[in-house]
């Protein structure tokens, strides 16, 4: 499937080093909606390990979480395509929306790693997921095609959130702190959007389109 939104480097930037490897940061997640949680999560991870490029990438509903208010898949798609509009490390990926059934992740880091073959890969996801890994389709397949970065809530050096290393797992640890929340921002919706947490233009999507109404269809 063809890139979103990918930004040409400025020719203004340094050229690569001969042979030096990319460095490319898969962030997937369902983004409903992406807020500035999730584009400073990617920037933290961006300067911290010195990645060339952070992919977000969208990726189905679950069919389990019935009841809720969910954005249809081209409206999350444009809102993750607002949000890093800006970012020139930043690009938006329909790969997970367009893929056939099942969507493992160790089948989209394939994918990935047979787009960018000479590119060192990274998988962007937090505390939690961390913790749930283990249990993911094939998990170890999966960490033999890339390196996890993990992010944990709570400053450096302060008593937040810990990532415990796991045999033959490749990690690196952020911290970093945003209050940001997807779930806590579909509710505001109907009362007064938490426009505070989302990009601008994200917010002007929403309420343009009337995302997340209780009469939404």
């Amino acid at each position: 499937m063809a890139k979103l939104n990918h930004h040409q480097k400025s020719v203004t930037d340094p050229p690569a080093s001969i042979g030096k490897k990319k460095r490319i940061c898969l962030f997937g997640g369902t983004f409903d909606p992406i807020h500035l949680g999730h584009t400073h999560i990617a920037q933290a991870a961006a300067k911290e390990l010195n990645l060339d490029e952070v992919i977000f990438l969208p990726c189905k509903q679950s069919p389990h979480k019935k009841g809720i208010k969910h954005a249809s898949e081209h409206h999350r798609l444009a809102m993750c395509q607002l949000a890093t509009a800006e970012f020139n490390w930043a690009s938006v990926d329909d790969h997970d929306l367009t893929a056939p059934a099942p969507s493992y992740s160790w089948l989209t880091a394939e994918a990935m790693m047979a787009r960018f073959p000479d590119a060192t890969l990274f998988w962007l996801m937090g505390t939690d997921q961390w913790d749930a890994l283990p249990r993911w389709n094939r998990a170890d397949h999966l960490a033999s095609l890339v390196e996890f970065i993990v992010f944990a809530r709570g400053s450096h050096g302060s008593s937040g959130q810990e990532t415990v290393p796991r045999e033959g797992y490749r990690l690196h640890s952020i911290q970093g702190d945003h209050p940001a929340s997807a779930t806590a921002i579909r509710n505001s919706v109907s009362t007064q959007l938490k426009t505070s947490w989302l990009h601008p233009a994200v917010a002007k999507y929403i309420i343009n389109n009337k995302l997340y109404l209780s009469d939404w269809p």
